[in-house]
């Protein structure tokens, strides 16, 4: 598909800004479009507005925009994201998992908000600030790894369709991070090279996830407090404050005492009891997925070596899988991982290309 002109998705910070100018300099026409997704104020936080998706970080986007000289334009999404991404963050913690509110929120609010804005003002492709690459192979398209391994972002990007990713432009793919602060400090953006990267989830800036529920869902707290801590010999030795408030592999908080660290293992909403063992009791050697988006291939590859990351901050193990059902598929691990938790995302990779994802359900 020829580029005709591009919508670039700006959040103020330093990469998004340095995409829009450098596609500038390579001579596109460009313009660019923020999403109002969240208002923090009007659910109850105090916290001041911070991040990626703050009324003063939509400001610094359109500063940004007017000094390169181009349209900035303001999408309301608001009640889609709420609707899609904070219902799905809610029911994933009542169901005992733990979501990733940013794999869900890429493709049914980011790309979807910014290519329908795109389309009404003629745009052939658009373009963010994420460190991943894009490739094309038999006419499927899918994410390749950043240069800047410390930065890659592909595992967030695995639910996006095909003809999201084909109409893609990822500039900062092939760059280092170190690149990115310098060319803003050299065309003269110093502040932005110097600003504070947000690393919260966006809409819950104090990056509790903990209150957000509590005042989310006030009865919550007062249903689900009191249960039980079990041992993994089925004795109790303790209470906590309710299922929806811990993850699995979680060593801090626990206020627990037994002489030894303490590891969340197993989490039972039916009972409300969590399950507390030691570290060895963390590791497992596989782990069942659901709900596979497949990228390179329209396949995921059975008893072949992959490598997957069962964590955006994790680096990827090797593996293979195995089908069980029309959607399901069991992962076995080449040496045990620790913390293999229900909802994340599992990304499977070959070498640098990734291939598939999915979802962790046990």
């Amino acid at each position: 598909m020829q580029i005709t002109k591009i919508a670039v998705a700006m959040s103020g910070g330093i990469d998004s800004s340095i995409t829009a100018l450098l596609l500038q300099e390579q001579g596109y026409d460009i313009v660019g479009i923020t999403l109002r997704i969240w208002d923090y104020l009007s659910e109850g936080c105090e916290q001041k507005e911070i991040g990626c998706c703050s009324m003063e970080s939509m400001l610094e986007a359109g500063d940004f925009c007017k000094k390169i000289g181009i349209q900035h334009y303001i999408v309301d999404v608001r009640t889609q994201f709420k609707n899609i991404v904070v219902e799905n963050f809610v029911s994933e913690y009542l169901d005992a998992r733990t979501p990733n509110p940013c794999v869900i929120c890429n493709p049914t609010i980011k790309w979807a908000g910014i290519l329908q804005k795109a389309d009404e003002l003629g745009c052939s492709h658009i373009a963010t600030g994420h460190y991943s690459q894009i490739a094309e192979s038999n006419g499927r398209y899918f994410f390749k790894q950043a240069a800047d391994s410390s930065k890659d972002q592909s595992y967030v990007l695995w639910q996006l369709r095909q003809e999201q990713i084909k109409r893609t432009l990822l500039p900062l793919g092939s760059l280092h991070k170190s690149d990115i602060k310098k060319l803003a400090a050299e065309r003269g953006f110093v502040q932005l090279a110097k600003k504070r990267e947000s690393q919260e989830i966006c809409f819950i800036p104090d990056n509790n996830y903990r209150n957000f529920l509590k005042s989310h869902l006030p009865e919550l707290e007062k249903k689900v407090q009191g249960g039980n801590f079990i041992a993994t010999n089925g004795s109790t030795i303790g209470t906590h404050d309710g299922y929806p408030f811990y993850t699995i592999g979680q060593r801090k908080g626990l206020r627990i005492a037994l002489g030894k660290p303490a590891y969340v293992i197993a989490i039972d909403k039916e009972t409300n009891q969590i399950t507390i063992g030691e570290k060895q009791d963390v590791f497992r050697d596989s782990m069942i997925i659901d709900s596979v988006n497949c990228l390179k291939y329209d396949f995921l590859p059975e008893n072949t070596p992959l490598f997957v990351k069962i964590r955006y901050n994790t680096f990827p193990m090797a593996c293979y899988v195995e089908k069980m059902s029309k959607t399901k598929f069991k992962v076995f691990f080449n040496e045990p991982v620790s913390a293999i938790t229900p909802g994340q995302s599992a990304v499977f990779y070959e070498g640098s290309d990734m291939i598939a994802g999915a979802i962790i359900i046990q």
